[in-house]
């Protein structure tokens, strides 16, 4: 039986909407919103929001099963590509992308980088599963993408932003990032859901097993990412009220490379593997894992390091707003493609 988006998943688009309507109405009829949100900050941390951006991060790390990872450098074939597309092929992908349609505006660059650099580890075992892809594939790259993202993704914030804007002559590109910044918030954004999903996944097996971890907490706590999302949208956007007119163009700007990062993704990706003779089960499972993004890290680092209402912040939210409907449309062209 082919599965099925579950309903929350299949709208993502729209709840990701609603949470902006609501957010601009609230900013709208509470002009004040702004000072009620500072009252709750330590230093530039908004504390209720810090909790919601780790609390988007812990489902999709607990979920990862991390004693796959010595199975997974025995196929180094298969490896060697998904490193090669996520990490050299996709990250600079995106940064093209992101010169070539939004070198004039820098915050809506970086942001778009940033969505770059940080590869999926959460919607990918739902797309895979739906394109009939191999779910213990799927689940070994998930493990490796999150492991490498601890270790590399302040370094590659600093390479991608701080030295090759410059190096390339951009000009009018004058943000600069401090890695150590981009390694703070890593460390507390991705760093404590890791370290909570890897203990409780550890425990909770051990002590109920891992049938009753896989069939009932992880359905349990799944939902937790997309309300943390849109808590998240609702407070960005409730600061937004002075430029709502310019929202709906500012969306489509971001819309416009993100569709073509995500189609030339999947793809080249496809297309790779198929000429080295993947079998499509795994060829499925390589090329969603490359082709979809970590937003929740991108969001998370953008509002640390750039502020909740900064441009970067703006564009990590567009991210899943336009991947779902995308996705779920390379879904069926990836399952019309096995036949071929």
């Amino acid at each position: 039986m082919q599965p099925k988006l579950k309903f929350i998943d299949r709208y993502l688009t729209l709840w990701i909407f609603l949470a902006m309507a609501t957010g601009i109405g609230l900013g709208y009829f509470f002009p004040n919103i702004s000072d009620i949100t500072n009252t709750l900050s330590v230093g530039t941390t908004n504390i209720p929001l810090a909790i919601g951006l780790i609390l988007m991060m812990y489902p999709p790390l607990a979920k990862v099963d991390y004693t796959l990872l010595p199975q997974a450098f025995k196929d180094k074939k298969v490896i060697s590509i998904s490193l090669l597309l996520n990490w050299v092929i996709g990250t600079t992908l995106m940064f093209g992308l992101a010169v070539l349609f939004l070198r004039n505006e820098p915050g809506y660059m970086t942001g778009l980088i940033l969505i770059g650099l940080a590869r999926c580890i959460a919607m990918v075992i739902v797309w895979n599963d739906l394109a009939k892809g191999n779910r213990e594939y799927a689940a070994l790259l998930v493990a490796l993408n999150s492991i490498f993202q601890i270790f590399t993704y302040s370094f590659l914030v600093w390479l991608f932003i701080n030295v090759l804007p410059r190096k390339l002559g951009l000009a009018n590109f004058n943000v600069m990032v401090s890695m150590k910044d981009v390694t703070e918030s890593v460390l507390i954004y991705l760093g404590i859901p890791f370290f909570a999903g890897f203990i409780s996944r550890h425990l909770l097996i051990k002590s109920k097993g891992i049938e009753w971890y896989n069939r009932k907490f992880i359905p349990k706590i799944s939902p937790i990412t997309l309300y943390a999302l849109l808590f998240t949208i609702v407070l960005m956007f409730s600061l937004k009220g002075n430029k709502i007119l310019e929202l709906p163009m500012d969306v489509i700007k971001v819309a416009i490379p993100l569709i073509i990062y995500f189609l030339l993704m999947f793809f080249v990706s496809f297309f790779i593997n198929k000429s080295l003779k993947v079998p499509y089960d795994k060829n499925a499972s390589i090329a969603f894992t490359a082709t979809g993004n970590n937003f929740e890290l991108a969001i998370a680092v953008s509002i640390a390091v750039f502020g909740i209402n900064s441009p970067q912040a703006f564009v990590g939210v567009i991210g899943p707003l336009i991947e779902v409907p995308v996705l779920i449309i390379l879904v069926k062209i990836s399952l019309w493609l096995k036949e071929y």
